[in-house]
């Protein structure tokens, strides 16, 4: 299996997906586009993953390579190709498919519930009825034509979809790791404006270390989900 990701900042990486990579035996290569905007021919990798950042997915006027990168994903997509979206990568997903992106009534940044919605049909990935996760955005997304949903919260209705068998998108973040959350408040403190649904910094990185484990779980299952037909 091949993995190509794509990064849009320095402090948002892999996360708890890279050892699960290298575990299944994955090679590994990808895009910074915070140091090189060159991408690969789609068709050489067997699984892509769309990492978070902190810019929308609108600003092509400050990041030019937002266009190349929608028009990338979507072929990844239309070739079948295994994708993975978390935080801003599942609305670069959005985008590439047609939908609108756009600011959501309230940020959603910490440890908050989503709500699994009971699949329907076959090959269907299932969330738990509620389980907490990591957030960090302020900003939601229209669902592309022909896509499931999977997981709404109370601050945000789409949550996470699945397109066809091999695709995923998810607003929050299971990738994270105790040190990539203490790198995200690091880079983006000022976001922390106390509200329903923003915590405070101390509450986001004194949270039990059974948080972490629950969402590498999580991780590994919807990982799994992806790949389970690729060689």
């Amino acid at each position: 299996m091949h993995t190509h990701y794509l990064q849009h900042v320095p402090f948002e990486g892999l996360g708890n997906i890279e050892p699960w990579l290298k575990a299944n035996g994955s090679t590994i290569t990808g895009t910074r586009f915070f140091e090189s905007v060159a991408l690969p021919d789609p068709n050489e990798s067997d699984l892509l993953i769309v990492m978070g950042g902190p810019m929308s997915v609108n600003d092509e006027d400050d990041f030019p390579w937002l266009i190349q990168e929608k028009q990338f994903i979507r072929r990844a997509v239309e070739a079948g190709k295994s994708v993975l979206g978390i935080c801003l990568g599942a609305q670069l997903i959005a985008s590439a498919m047609g939908a609108r992106v756009y600011r959501n009534p309230v940020k959603e940044i910490g440890w908050f519930s989503i709500q699994g919605i009971a699949p329907t049909g076959d090959a269907v990935f299932c969330f738990p009825p509620s389980v907490e996760v990591f957030h960090w955005h302020g900003e939601t997304f229209d669902l592309p034509s022909g896509v499931v949903r999977l997981a709404r919260s109370e601050g945000c209705e789409n949550q996470a979809f699945q397109l066809g068998q091999s695709v995923i998108g998810l607003q929050f973040h299971l990738d994270t790791t105790p040190e990539s959350a203490r790198d995200m408040v690091s880079h983006c403190r000022s976001e922390l404006e106390p509200s329903k649904y923003v915590q405070t910094e101390s509450a986001i990185l004194s949270v039990n270390p059974d948080r972490y484990h629950t969402i590498d779980r999580l991780m590994i299952d919807v990982l799994s989900f992806l790949t389970e037909t690729v060689d």
